[in-house]
């Protein structure tokens, strides 16, 4: 059996248990931020996660993958003043978040380590951050974060979507789980903790959506 990490990925604690084994591969669960991952023995190589992710079909204009979206994108309009810059940090092939948000008046840069992986936008910083259903795929989720925040202006918010993790002895048949790009759950929770250590501000806005803000100047 594939052993934990020695320490969370997440939220950095030394509280990381095995949490079970499900279609031959080894979880753990984290007690101080609730979060539970894949163990590390088990996560996908860089080419795997591309074949896996050239199979998906969203579309720029395709109007269910915009409703989906809008989970995320009509809390983030709500708060944002007019003409904030953004990144959409994981774009993907198609990048319809940022198309929905360029809509609506906000100048937007993207990036996606594979489909817009020109380094240039990481140089800059952003009055907003977008992160939809990708942070599940952090294979070390304390640093990506570290980076995402580093990547705000004072008062920068950072908009999270992925599908929140709730009843344990629902894990293991959770689809969600089964992708086999998804590597970390997380918890409303598990947001509290990560906006916590960094002096942040936390806000779950709607299912599976988490506002992140970070300290004004």
């Amino acid at each position: 059996m594939s052993q934990p990490p020695p320490a969370c990925p997440v939220c950095r604690a030394a509280s990381v248990a095995g949490f079970g084994a499900f279609d031959g591969q080894g979880y753990w669960r984290c007690d101080t931020c609730g979060a539970r991952g894949l163990n590390p023995a088990h996560h996908p190589r860089p080419e795997a996660e591309r074949a896996q992710y050239d199979l998906h079909e969203n579309h720029v204009d395709d109007p269910g993958y915009r409703r989906f979206l809008d989970r995320l994108a009509a809390p983030l309009r709500a708060r944002l003043a007019p003409g904030a810059q953004g990144l959409d940090h994981g774009c993907g092939p198609g990048p319809a978040l940022a198309a929905m948000l360029r809509e609506a008046g906000h100048p937007m840069a993207v990036y996606d380590p594979f489909y817009a992986p020109d380094p240039a936008p990481l140089a800059r910083r952003y009055d907003f951050v977008t992160c939809t259903e990708v942070a599940e795929h952090f294979h070390r989720p304390a640093e990506e974060f570290d980076h995402l925040g580093a990547l705000l202006r004072p008062g920068g918010l950072l908009a999270v979507m992925t599908r929140f993790q709730t009843d344990d002895a629902r894990f293991g048949g959770w689809h969600y789980r089964k992708d086999p790009t998804h590597v970390v759950f997380y918890r409303p929770e598990t947001f509290a903790v990560i906006a916590a250590q960094r002096g942040w501000s936390c806000e779950i806005v709607a299912r599976d959506v988490a506002f992140l803000t970070v300290p004004g100047a």
